[in-house]
């Protein structure tokens, strides 16, 4: 009987040995694996029978990589050991140095150690549309098997830095005219070709060229020091607080500075110095945690097979209506949007056509596609095509009331089968629908901000809702390209109820007299892409304050009640929607902090009345002081801002938010902590090379974390 997984040689009659990696589903280097590679190509290089080998993988796919199981069991174990040393041992002597050509058959993709064997084949024979990638770094890591080395050598020095720095895919098209690819051929004739290609390397018809000791393509020295240098630029702008880009550069250096050999030996020493580290770990964690937030206990795990989503109607075409229905659109989903009036509507539709428009300009879908989508949506202002609809998604501004009424009507309207979900941020979907009969369809389908960019979809379910929904609902999230996490009922679910301390201790900073743009330049350097203040702005003031009510009813005695939001608003600024808020927005260049809105912020200082004394002074009153009378005798205590360093404004600004983590976690509002942690990077763009909110404070320790907290509680304690 065959065996199901592992390696096989076949040896034809004419001399080609074919070696196959089968491990489904993308045939992932695992340790066995590797080792039967080794023993196979051994075995091959050994028989008098075998003129020349074929590498390639079983089912249409060459090979996804090493397997990360293994990084997950370092890590947990400590033991460095369980990590295979290939590198240089079979990729370099037994692959490269081999005296019999290995040709490979490449199909479907050919990623990481994947492609890095290809790399080190002395030719490569691809079908169309094979995936070629190094996408190591988005782990935290180099490539280990000699890409650093091989792909300069084989693409240019310029084009594999691209490919590697920001772990960009090619196709095969694209690799065939680099001369990555020596062949293009149907995946019919894939095996066929690199036979042949294989003995005629063999038998001298063909060169047999060693990646590792070309240098056709590297250009002169300095040439090579000048894309070196701005490599390093590139690095120190999109990855600051990452080593591995930086790292990865200079082993590259190394290789084109003392050789490809020398260059292999460093690769392999960083390689093995990345996989302890925090990025790693944390980068890997990330990985493994996206992938287990599909395992729901009672809906995945109980038969049940996911309907077909054919047409979903949107009530509501502002800015999260008029985004959801896109990202339904570009998956080819009929979208019916509904609005109260002729004006709203018109404004809706040129939204989702505006949205699709912008794909095209930025060259990620053509204007025929774009063209196509856009012919799927229908405007409405009634329910007459709600009839056949799969699934109703409200989004309609923060009003329980109006919520209610649109859940009551649409479960009058819509057929028996029909899910009825809310894209509420922050409403009891108990409230919204407590006056239907249809309790086991209602869900709740939080988006995030652009809607059809933002990758996370927060699938929110009651005691009542069926798994039934739940899982046509994760379905309809994989299909439109979105992370589905399921949560737990409750003011804000996940992300924002985390994070609602995230704005409140910035308020309260503030107010302490910390300056503003400074918090925003500390949190962007810890790694999350917008200060709290500027994020305020780009989702508009407005919301704050719709929302303010319904988080200060459910955790007034954890608010801080700050004037600040009100005060910009009485003064004009709505943020970007306006083009001022804290920062200017003028369209065609970046926000620029506003200095005038200083005082704005100075009487919300005045009001609060936060910020600890200073000296006693006689007779002149400044803005932020208070006067205190003793007697007869009036005297000044003049309002100091608090001193703190960068570190302390992120632990007084994250460390909340890890608290409010925990209680959300020890509510049951997700199912596992890393559930939280996807959640976090992706809902919220918390740095994913810091593992999610709770992984990161693992890291930093549960003890520190709780100590500071106390601290920080006592002491704020005091000023008030």
């Amino acid at each position: 009987m065959a065996k199901k997984n592992g390696v096989t040689m076949d040896v034809g009659e004419d001399g080609v040995a074919v070696i196959t990696i089968s491990n489904p589903p993308v045939n992932s280097l695992s340790s066995s694996i590797l080792s039967e590679w080794n023993e196979k190509l051994q075995e091959a290089n050994q028989r008098s029978d075998v003129k020349a080998i074929v590498l390639t993988g079983k089912g249409g796919v060459f090979s996804g990589g090493f397997d990360l199981n293994i990084f997950q069991k370092v890590h947990k174990t400590g033991d460095m050991s369980l990590m295979p040393d290939i590198s240089f041992d079979v990729v370099g002597t037994l692959m490269e140095d081999s005296r019999k050509p290995i040709v490979a058959a490449v199909e479907g993709v050919a990623l990481g150690g994947g492609f890095e064997l290809a790399l080190a084949s002395h030719a490569r024979v691809a079908a169309p549309k094979a995936q070629l990638s190094l996408p190591e770094l988005t782990l935290g890591l180099i490539p280990g098997f000699g890409g650093t080395q091989r792909l300069p050598r084989l693409v240019g020095l310029a084009k594999a830095i691209d490919m590697i720095l920001l772990s960009k895919s090619i196709s095969s098209e694209e690799g065939h005219k680099l001369g990555l690819i020596d062949a293009l051929v149907p995946p019919g004739e894939l095996l066929s070709t690199s036979r042949k290609w294989a003995l005629d390397i063999a038998l001298g018809r063909k060169p047999f060229l060693r990646s590792l000791y070309r240098t056709d393509k590297i250009g002169s020295l300095s040439e090579a020091r000048a894309i070196l240098k701005n490599a390093r630029q590139l690095a120190k702008k999109i990855a600051p607080n990452m080593p591995q880009h930086h790292v990865c550069i200079d082993v590259i250096e190394e290789g084109i500075i003392h050789g490809g050999y020398s260059g292999i030996l460093k690769e392999g020493e960083v390689f093995k110095q990345l996989i302890p580290s925090d990025t790693v770990k944390a980068l890997v964690h990330v990985y493994f945690a996206q992938r287990a937030i599909s395992k729901v206990p009672n809906v995945t795990d109980v038969g049940l097979k996911p309907r077909h989503m054919k047409k979903v109607a949107v009530i509501g075409g502002g800015l999260m209506g008029s985004g959801i229905a896109t990202a339904l659109l570009l998956s080819n989903i009929r979208v019916v949007i509904k609005e109260i009036n002729s004006e709203y509507l018109l404004k809706g539709i040129k939204s989702v056509e505006a949205n699709l428009n912008s794909l095209v300009s930025r060259g990620k879908m053509t204007q025929d596609k774009a063209g196509e989508a856009f012919s799927l949506l229908k405007g409405v202002l009634d329910y007459t095509e709600f009839k056949d609809v799969d699934m109703v998604i409200e989004a309609v501004i923060e009003n329980i009331e109006l919520k209610q009424n649109i859940f009551k009507e649409i479960e009058e309207v819509c057929p028996p089968h029909c899910i009825l979900a809310s894209n509420t941020s922050t409403i009891d979907l108990n409230v919204i629908g407590e006056k239907t009969n249809s309790k086991d369809r209602i869900v709740g389908a939080h988006f995030f901000s652009p809607a059809h960019i933002m990758t996370l979809l927060e699938i929110v379910r009651t005691e009542n809702t069926s798994p039934r929904v739940i899982l046509d609902l994760m379905a309809l999230g994989k299909t439109i390209k979105k992370v589905p996490v399921v949560v737990g009922n409750c003011i804000g679910f996940t992300v924002n109820r985390t994070f609602f301390p995230y704005a409140q201790a910035a308020h309260m900073l503030v107010n302490l007299g910390v300056d503003l743009f400074r918090v925003d330049s500390v949190i962007t350097s810890f790694g999350l892409p917008l200060g709290p203040f500027m994020l305020g702005d780009l989702a508009g003031h407005g919301i704050a304050i719709a929302t303010k009510d319904i988080y200060d009813k459910a955790f007034g005695d954890r608010m801080f009640r700050s004037p600040l939001t009100e005060l910009l608003l009485k003064s004009g600024r709505n943020g970007k929607i306006n083009g001022r808020g804290y920062y200017i927005y003028q369209k065609g260049s970046k926000p620029k902090p506003d200095p005038s809105v200083l005082s704005v912020v100075e009487e919300s200082r005045r009001l609060t009345n936060i910020m600890p004394g200073g000296k006693v002074r006689k007779k002149r009153c400044y803005q932020t002081q208070v006067v205190l009378l003793f007697g007869n005798v009036s005297f000044v205590l003049v309002l100091q801002p608090i001193t703190v360093t960068d570190k302390e404004i992120v632990e007084m600004i994250l460390f909340p938010v890890v608290n409010e983590a925990c209680r959300v976690l020890d509510e049951g509002v997700v199912i596992r902590a890393s559930d939280l942690d996807v959640a976090s990077v992706l809902g919220m763009s918390f740095p994913s090379y810091r593992g999610g909110v709770l992984f990161w404070a693992d890291t930093v320790g549960p003890k520190y974390i709780y100590e500071r907290l106390k601290r920080l509680s006592r002491d704020l304690w005091r000023l008030f």
